[in-house]
């Protein structure tokens, strides 16, 4: 079973940046996909960007160019660095795991997630 907690969420301004950073605990966690996904106020959640066991990465359209996922699997963790907010990118922002090393797997756990607010 694997664990998630995310942070780094907070209230900013279009223009500015973010980080958020999800730490896993459990078994194989170094071995899986993670990824982020998000929901804002009356939509359905989105996929965002996700990152594969050996690093590689896949953005959704809207956030390419902006958005950078990383991972330090010393640290179990993952990062999304989020720049050049606008107020679109507001949503509750989830970690996600996959149940394999690739992002074709699906997803077996989730994080309770972190509010990104970006005021125009």
């Amino acid at each position: 079973q694997v664990e998630l907690v995310e942070s780094g969420g907070g209230l900013v301004q279009a223009g500015n940046s973010l980080r958020l950073s999800c730490v896993a605990t459990g078994r194989d966690v170094t071995y899986r996909a993670m990824g982020w996904f998000r929901q804002a106020p009356a939509k359905e959640q989105e996929f965002v960007a996700g990152i594969s066991y050996n690093g590689e990465t896949r953005y959704a359209d809207s956030v390419k160019g902006r958005f950078t996922i990383s991972r330090d699997n010393s640290r179990s963790a993952i990062f999304l660095q989020m720049n050049y907010l606008i107020p679109e990118d507001t949503a509750v922002y989830y970690c996600a795991s996959y149940s394999g090393p690739l992002l074709v797997s699906g997803n077996d756990a989730w994080g309770q997630g972190t509010q990104v607010t970006v005021s125009s």
